[in-house]
């Protein structure tokens, strides 16, 4: 039996473990990606941590997967062989009403979902369905497509829902990986982007792409003040990616009449608003997971046409991927780690 290492999920509280698994032999409807590259999601770390526990124990984790094919099953046409892909990380049941409108990422029972209830791509090979891969262009990196195939697509998603419209103003509460990909979309549909985060670095670099003000949550005490000042009324949308019950409640106060609030972050925090303020705006509250196949099409010709750049802080090989983790929790990052096995 041929092996080979990938980083394994045991369950909620435990350690990763780098362990020699099986090379996987892709089924029918199936391929075998040889990964290249698998981007760093804090998802990741609430798995480890039992926030997100989706009942599934014993799997290889990463969700951000880009690689070449090197092997089809059964009903794949062999051609795909070679074919340079980034992963769609939801395969649905493709019989509900969800997945008949493309909405995989709501499907209530999905078949499998690589890197959170299935293998992923904290590995050398992963299988995925055939219609999952996506096709990357010859000029884009799959280290910088890698990532884009969660942060990227999350941001198309949320920028949807959010309905922005040119000459919003747009609020991006967290100005981290998925952050600063939320910042370039809203700024590609028109929007006018404040970004809220921590550090001048960060914020510099929120600034080199496209946003009109940056507030620093450490140094400003009252952050919805500041959009106020800045807008006059206050934003039109805010995507709140920090997930803490302050950093939600002042991103209820910085929307103005008919705003809308999409969350994105979550942590072991409660949202809790009284209705009021919600009430007498008209405030829109929309919750954001995930994204469909569409918008993984979506993202990788953004990111082809140069519209948005990925942000790769570093790359480290698979056997690093805990220096990794150590890195995301201190908030040392700027954008996404990416895995080269």
């Amino acid at each position: 039996m041929k092996t080979m290492s990938a980083v394994r999920y045991r369950g909620p509280g435990e350690a990763f473990v780098l362990s020699a698994v099986a090379i996987p032999e892709p089924g029918p409807g199936q391929v075998r990606i040889r990964v290249a590259a698998c981007g760093m999601c804090h998802t990741e770390l609430h798995l480890r941590d039992g926030l997100l526990d989706l009942g599934r124990r014993d799997f290889t984790i990463g969700h951000e997967v880009a690689g070449v094919i090197d092997a089809v099953g059964e009903d794949v046409d062999a051609t795909r062989i070679g074919e340079r892909v980034v992963v769609y990380y939801y395969e649905g049941c493709m019989h509900c009403a969800y997945c008949a409108a493309g909405d995989e990422h709501l499907c209530p029972q999905v078949a499998a979902q690589p890197g959170f209830i299935s293998d992923g791509g904290y590995a050398e090979y992963m299988v995925v369905r055939a219609r999952n891969c996506v096709t990357v262009p010859d000029h884009v990196s799959l280290t910088d497509i890698a990532p884009m195939g969660c942060a990227g697509t999350t941001a198309v998603h949320a920028g949807k829902l959010a309905d922005i419209t040119p000459g919003d103003w747009v609020v991006v509460h967290g100005a981290g990986g998925v952050g600063l990909a939320v910042l370039q979309y809203a700024r590609h549909l028109g929007g006018r982007v404040i970004a809220i985060g921590l550090g001048a670095e960060r914020l510099a670099l929120a600034m080199s792409l496209g946003a009109e003000a940056t507030i620093d949550a450490a140094a400003i005490a009252d952050p919805a003040a500041e959009v106020m000042r800045v807008t006059g009324e206050g934003a039109d949308v805010v995507f709140e990616l920090v997930g803490k019950e302050s950093t939600m409640r002042t991103s209820v106060a910085m929307l103005r009449r008919r705003g809308r609030l999409v969350l994105i972050g979550y942590s072991t925090d409660e949202f809790r608003v009284h209705p009021i303020g919600i009430i007498v705006r008209e405030a829109h509250v929309i919750g954001s997971v995930g994204a469909t196949l569409t918008d993984l099409h979506e993202i990788v010709d953004l990111v082809a046409k140069g519209v948005v750049r990925p942000l790769i802080d570093r790359t480290l090989p698979l056997t690093a991927f805990a220096e990794g983790f150590s890195a995301m929790e201190a908030q040392s990052i700027l954008g996404r780690i990416v895995l080269v096995p």
